[in-house]
């Protein structure tokens, strides 16, 4: 098995039914297959081999299923690049990830010709529309009119992927993934939500992101979906394509859920064709879940937390579990073993704070030329996260904090989310980080970084006596800081490293 073949079952036994929707563009699966095809074969005549890295730096469009398809058709590998980055981050990813085509947006253009040059390594680069740059080739020229499927035997073992991490912490990672580790991610998320060919999906969070990718656009074309791609997420859109295309399944990053409550008049959409909605990439406050069931009309929601090593691969909570698990990560996913850990790798008691580490046919074969890294990572088949959780004795992991965001006040461990849940109940914030920043006495305390609905003025005095009403006081905040907007990564994680040291020279005394 490999991830091409489903597209080409359904552009056979299902040439006509609609697989992509992208602004104005309605294609076929036959259409979308002979696309790919094309592309394809102009990459085996240009001479690419199996195992070549082959670049996407593009925005989430028709055109990024087309070459991504087409990519592993021929044999390659495709390494999709964060198109936010700037010319010296993607760089380095061309350069790390040894790709010899680079596949750009006509408006990102620019930023991957600075990002190739002095590159030797980059053979070509491919535009995605009408106007390029010096020594760049538009995608017209370089497509091939051949649309039969091309003579290249891809292998279950061969290597798919190389998705790069988020680099929070460090220069970013190259996950390596093959056919095999991708259709188990796939077919878990079959499972998991129940799907099948008459679902409709919107694809709004980036497709160069494992999530995006990996658990709904290749699953979508696994089944014979058909797939609704947006290139960026704007709340009213969302809401008329929910109405419009008759969504069935959704899937946002809480931040999504967040701004599609604020809508004004929001009523006037019909959401009822939703009946399953996925969350995931960051923690959902409890509040906020129950207001978007309400939003929605349903209680079908699946809480996923995984990682790009993973594939991603983690646990979820299902809908009957939020019933009487509400607020917990939920169960090893399907197929997948999960575990809390101490520092000697022995399983945790029930409530005590431990690593989460994974074990699945989904984790990754290793980061990308960095042994030394996968070693520190991959220890025994298991998975070594970084996320600090707690199991009960039903086996329900609750993830806590990233080991680095973890804050030590006086002695006592805080952990974040647990006070970001109750800030996130305050009916004048919008969105709430938790930090430690230095403190004279306690060497660390609480600061939280708030920002305000509209039109909303904080007390901050009144904040922290809401929080005292549930918190212990070591763990109410001492301080908070009132900002427009939290820094995030595409993937919706909020970049708690730039509040650190945004705020850190604030010593609080």
């Amino acid at each position: 098995m490999n991830l091409i073949e489903s597209l080409e079952r359904n552009a056979r036994n299902n040439s006509k039914k609609t697989a992509i929707i992208f602004e104005d563009k309605v294609h076929s699966f036959k259409e979308y297959n002979e696309e790919v095809n094309r592309i394809a074969n102009a990459l085996v005549a240009y001479g690419v081999k199996k195992g070549d890295k082959i670049a996407l730096m593009m925005k989430n469009s028709d055109q990024f299923a087309f070459v991504y398809y087409a990519i592993l058709k021929a044999g390659g590998v495709a390494v999709p690049v964060n198109f936010r980055l700037t010319p010296k981050e993607a760089s380095f990813i061309l350069n790390n990830s040894d790709s010899m085509i680079v596949f750009a947006d006509e408006d990102l253009a620019a930023t991957v010709q600075k990002a190739a040059d002095g590159n030797e390594k980059v053979q070509l680069q491919v535009v995605i529309g009408s106007k390029k740059m010096e020594n760049q080739m538009l995608i017209s020229e370089f497509r091939s009119s051949n649309v039969e499927n091309p003579d290249v035997e891809v292998l279950e073992e061969d290597d798919a992927e190389i998705l790069y991490t988020s680099g929070t912490t460090g220069l970013p990672k190259g996950v390596v993934l093959d056919h095999h580790r991708v259709l188990h991610v796939a077919l878990g998320t079959i499972i998991m939500f129940k799907m099948g060919p008459e679902d409709n999906l919107l694809h709004l969070a980036p497709l160069f992101h494992c999530a995006q990718l990996n658990l709904f656009l290749v699953t979508g074309t696994m089944l014979g979906c058909k797939n609704i791609i947006r290139q960026e997420f704007n709340p009213v859109q969302t809401l008329k394509d929910i109405d419009q295309h008759k969504i069935s399944l959704f899937f946002g990053v809480p931040t999504m859920y967040n701004f599609l409550l604020q809508v004004p008049n929001r009523e006037q959409y019909d959401l009822t064709s939703v009946t399953r909605c996925g969350y995931g990439a960051a923690p959902m406050p409890v509040a906020l879940l129950k207001q978007a069931m309400e939003m929605f009309s349903t209680d079908q929601f699946f809480n996923m937390c995984g990682q790009t090593e993973g594939g991603p691969g983690g646990v979820f909570l299902t809908p009957e579990e939020h019933k009487h698990k509400l607020g917990a990560s939920g169960r090893a996913s399907h197929g997948t073993d999960a575990r809390i850990v101490d520092e000697n790798g022995e399983d945790v008691k029930p409530g005590e704070v431990g690593e989460f580490i994974i074990r699945a046919e989904s984790v990754m074969k290793g980061y990308y030329k960095n042994p030394e890294e996968t070693k520190k990572t991959l220890k025994n088949g298991w998975l070594h996260t970084g996320d600090l959780a707690t199991i009960d004795e039903e086996g329900f992991i609750t993830l806590v904090d990233r080991k680095k965001d973890m804050i030590i006040s006086g002695g006592e461990n805080v952990y974040s989310t647990e006070v970001e849940h109750v800030l996130y109940k305050h009916s004048d914030i919008l969105e709430a980080a938790v930090i430690g920043v230095p403190h004279e006495v306690w060497g660390e305390t609480v600061a939280a970084v708030v920002v305000p609905k509209v039109g909303k003025k904080l007390n901050h005095d009144e904040l922290q006596q809401f929080c005292r009403e549930e918190l212990a006081g070591y763990k109410v905040p001492r301080v908070f800081y009132e900002i427009d907007e939290l820094p995030r990564n595409t993937s919706g994680k909020i970049l708690k490293y730039q509040l650190r040291e945004r705020f850190r020279e604030k010593t609080v005394n």
